[in-house]
C-alpha cells in the first residue's frame, strides 16, 4: 500500500501517456478504419461490378430519303434520334414538309427515313412496315387488332407485357403473353416480326 501511494504519480502520469497515445493513434486512421468490416467488403465487391445501367453503345446503319440535302445511308450510334440523322443528312431542304417528321424518335437499324417534300400526299414518313409484317414491339393496339385472333384483350395484353418486360427479343415470346397459345402463336408467326 505504501508503495502504492508512494508511486501514485508515476502511475497517473503513464496513465494520462497511454490515454494521449490511443487518442493521437485513433486521429491518424484512414477513413476506412471507421467503417466496419463488412461495409469494407461490400464495398470492395461493389467496386468490382460492372455497372449494369450503363448502355452499351453499338453502331448502326440508317437510310434517310427525300427532302433532305444529302440523302444516304448513315453509321448512328443505338442512341440518336431523327433529329440527330437529318443533321447527319445536312438538315432539310427548303422544300422539306418539317412537320411530317417526328424528330424524337429513336432509330433502329436498318430503318428507312423518307422526308416529304411540302404538299406531297404520302403517310410514309418512316417505312418500317415495307415487308408488310407487323412489328409487335412497336405496333399500337389497332395495329395488333389486325392480326387474326388478337382482339382488343390480347392487344392490350401484348402492350402490357412489353411495357413490363421490355421489347419481345423473339418471336417466340408471343408465347408468354396471357391468353396466346402455341396455336395462335403459330397463326401469327408469319404476320409479325420483331424489328
Amino acid at each position: 500500500m505504501y508503495h502504492i501511494k508512494k508511486y501514485w504519480f508515476v502511475i497517473l502520469l503513464a496513465f494520462i501517456v497511454i490515454l494521449g497515445v490511443k487518442f493521437f493513434s485513433s486521429n491518424t486512421k484512414t477513413e476506412t478504419d471507421h467503417v466496419p468490416e463488412w461495409e469494407q467488403v461490400v464495398e470492395a465487391e461493389e467496386s468490382n461490378q460492372p455497372n449494369l445501367n450503363q448502355d452499351v453503345t453499338t453502331s448502326m446503319f440508317v437510310d434517310i430519303k427525300g427532302e433532305v440535302m444529302m440523302p444516304g445511308v448513315y453509321e448512328v450510334d443505338a442512341t440518336s434520334r431523327v433529329l440527330d440523322l437529318i443533321k447527319l443528312a445536312g438538315g432539310f431542304t427548303a422544300n422539306a414538309e418539317q412537320n411530317a417528321i417526328n424528330l424524337a424518335q429513336k432509330l433502329k437499324d436498318e430503318m428507312v427515313i423518307y422526308v416529304p417534300a411540302v404538299g406531297e400526299e404520302t403517310s410514309l414518313q418512316v417505312s418500317e412496315q415495307e415487308d408488310g409484317l407487323i412489328n409487335i414491339n412497336e405496333a399500337d393496339q389497332s395495329e395488333l387488332e389486325t392480326l387474326p385472333g388478337i382482339g382488343p384483350s390480347k392487344a392490350a395484353a401484348i402492350i402490357a407485357y412489353r411495357e413490363e418486360n421490355g421489347p419481345f427479343q423473339s418471336i417466340d415470346d408471343l408465347g408468354n403473353v396471357s391468353g396466346i397459345g402455341e396455336k395462335s402463336l403459330e397463326k401469327l408467326r408469319d404476320l409479325i416480326r420483331i424489328q
